[in-house]
């Protein structure tokens, strides 16, 4: 898949209802369920360094914790794929965010520090064999210096963990969206997008984001076989991707291959990639001029990737092209 997977999700996880949902549906904690959803709000998550450096986390969001202005931080990593070193990562995410909190003098009273829970969502095959507190990287010294091996974990949400019985069971943006990625047969996803679009139902924007997000999963499913329509909305998604399987399916079955999300044409996964990047460009920018499309049209593999690493860092049009 040319559109990164983390680029997709962190636009996913920019609406505050899929966070609550995340929150709530897929992490059991009392305490953290008493807290008020109402005031969950997006902070940046760039920061810049002593050195002055920049530095960027995938998502981070905030909520009030007992009525008062004590908030607990909520820092999401996205991972398709295994890091054996993901907890220097948000050690080191963590020490940024209470930097920059400290730097805008948003610190709690008493020069204190609010909590900070870090959640790492993968949504890999494999499992997660990697170590979950920093302190796991590092052989215990002997004497003084192992009171100093420093500790910080972080929650761990493996999808494929999750049984799609036990999912269905939850009217749960989230859940619906572990569904999507790990369907275990094409069959059962109308019924997802279905409900997705239930769930979104007048939030515009997030249909849209979850129209190219599902677009993305399934052409990197199917290896670039199912193709959707440049300009489906989740509305009509759902309404032509029963057809579609079942023409897919069948095209699949004559070349001898699983009804399953296998191996796909080169040439369809590029179309659809093209097609991704494209509906990220409109959505970031708006409409695209001519030459655009056209560069879009006659694009390789490698540019498609390319320009897809640059969206959502980029400033304008141009930054996204540029030749260097």
């Amino acid at each position: 898949m040319t559109i990164p997977h983390d680029a997709l999700s962190k636009l996913l996880f920019s609406s505050e209802i899929l966070v609550r949902d995340l929150l709530l549906g897929l992490i059991e904690d009392p305490w953290l369920h008493s807290l008020d959803f109402a005031t969950l709000e997006k902070v940046p998550s760039e920061f810049v360094t002593d050195d002055l450096k920049h530095r960027m986390s995938d998502v981070i969001w905030r909520l009030q914790a007992q009525g008062q202005w004590v908030y607990i931080y909520v820092l999401i990593e996205f991972q398709r794929t295994v890091d054996p070193w993901m907890a220097v990562r948000v050690m080191t995410y963590v020490g940024l965010l209470y930097q920059d909190l400290i730097r805008r003098g948003q610190v709690l009273e008493g020069q204190r520090l609010p909590p900070v829970l870090p959640i790492v969502l993968y949504n890999g095959d494999a499992r997660w064999g990697a170590a979950r507190d920093v302190a796991e990287l590092i052989p215990t010294p002997p004497g003084l210096v192992a009171q100093y091996v420093p500790h910080l974990s972080y929650l761990l949400i493996e999808e494929h963990q999750y049984a799609d019985e036990d999912l269905a069971k939850l009217r749960n943006l989230a859940a619906a969206m572990i569904r999507v990625e790990h369907a275990a047969s094409p069959e059962v996803l109308p019924q997802v997008v279905e409900l997705i679009y239930e769930l979104v139902a007048g939030n515009a924007a997030l249909e849209q984001t979850f129209a190219i997000w599902i677009s993305a999963v399934l052409s990197r499913r199917s290896g670039g076989a199912l193709v959707l329509p440049k300009e489906t909305s989740l509305k009509e998604l759902k309404m032509t991707l029963s057809h579609r399987f079942e023409v897919w399916a069948k095209g699949h079955e004559q070349r001898g291959q699983e009804k399953g999300f296998q191996e796909g044409r080169q040439e369809g996964r590029q179309e659809g990639e093209q097609v991704l990047l494209q509906k990220l460009l409109i959505k970031r920018f708006g409409p695209l001029p001519a030459e655009v499309l056209k560069q879009l049209a006659c694009a390789s593999t490698e540019q498609i990737n390319t320009w897809a690493d640059r969206v959502f860092e980029a400033a304008s049009l141009d930054e996204v092209f540029r030749v260097h």
